[in-house]
């Protein structure tokens, strides 16, 4: 766990699947820096915190647990909880299971359950066999050979749509920051399934669906989406209002998965409004 800043603290949940760290949020948000005390999270497993001595024994009930754990050892009362990605599934998970540890929820760039993630991959494949058809030829002939979507060689191919799919501009891909072990590649197809690019497993298979309960959550509740989002696209975010009106939906216009990195300002400026800073 990292801190920095002052004022309202706001723990900061990562994404980049389940199996990414806290170094995706940085530079960027320093610049809330001066007005929330930031909370940067390394979940059991990944990043900088310690590795368990088998990574199957990493599960969503327990991270949501460590969290919650994590919220009363800081001692600072209830916080803003920031979850991007894989992260606002876990914020959801908190909300309605320790509502007492939270003040308000953004779900950013995230999803509300095992349907929309395989949505989330569907949408993907789509889409790189329209724009990069050669690489869709590519992936098609290694799974025809028995290869799986996490096996090196077919991940090298599925990369190329990551710029393509998840930024609006696709240089912004070059604004990512990494570091060594920024991301378990062994946890991640144990997590989610080998051949999650086409069928999810693993722990995310087992992930509750939030959408019946959205409802429950009685912490504010807003959801950022990017407009461009070719994974998660719109017509999928707009779903956590239809099944809960109370949730508040924001759109960043010039965004596709990573809106922190593309919008930051924009994404600063609702988060500060929102947490009443």
């Amino acid at each position: 766990m990292e801190t920095e800043g002052d004022g309202s603290p706001l723990l900061l949940l990562a994404g980049l699947g389940p199996a990414g760290s806290h170094v995706i949020f940085h530079p960027f948000f320093t610049g809330l820096a001066g007005t929330h005390r930031l909370i940067y999270v390394d979940l059991h497993g990944r990043g900088r915190s310690e590795h368990p001595a088998d990574l199957a024994d990493i599960t969503f009930a327990e991270d949501v647990a460590d969290i919650a754990a994590l919220i009363d050892e800081l001692g600072l009362g209830p916080v803003h909880v920031y979850g991007f990605s894989y992260g606002g599934l876990l914020g959801q998970a908190l909300a309605l299971d320790h509502p007492e540890s939270l003040l308000s929820l953004t779900i950013a760039n995230s999803l509300h359950g095992p349907e929309m993630w395989q949505a989330n991959h569907a949408n993907i494949n789509a889409e790189l066999a329209r724009q990069h058809p050669q690489v869709w030829d590519r992936i098609t002939t290694l799974r025809s050979q028995g290869l799986k979507a996490t096996d090196p060689e077919m991940a090298t191919e599925f990369a190329v749509a990551a710029r393509l799919v998840r930024f609006y501009n696709p240089d912004n891909a070059r604004l990512l920051a990494s570091e060594p072990g920024a991301r378990n590649l062994e946890l991640y197809p144990l997590f989610a399934g080998a051949d999650v690019d086409f069928i999810i497993g693993g722990q995310v298979a087992r992930i509750p669906d939030f959408r019946p309960r959205l409802k429950e959550i009685t912490v504010p509740v807003m959801v950022l989406a990017g407009r461009y989002d070719r994974a998660l696209y719109p017509a999928l975010q707009r779903q956590f209002t239809e099944y809960a009106p109370q949730i508040r939906l924001e759109f960043l216009e010039r965004s596709g998965s990573f809106s922190h990195v593309e919008e930051p300002q924009a994404v600063f400026g609702l988060v500060r409004e929102f947490t009443g800073r």
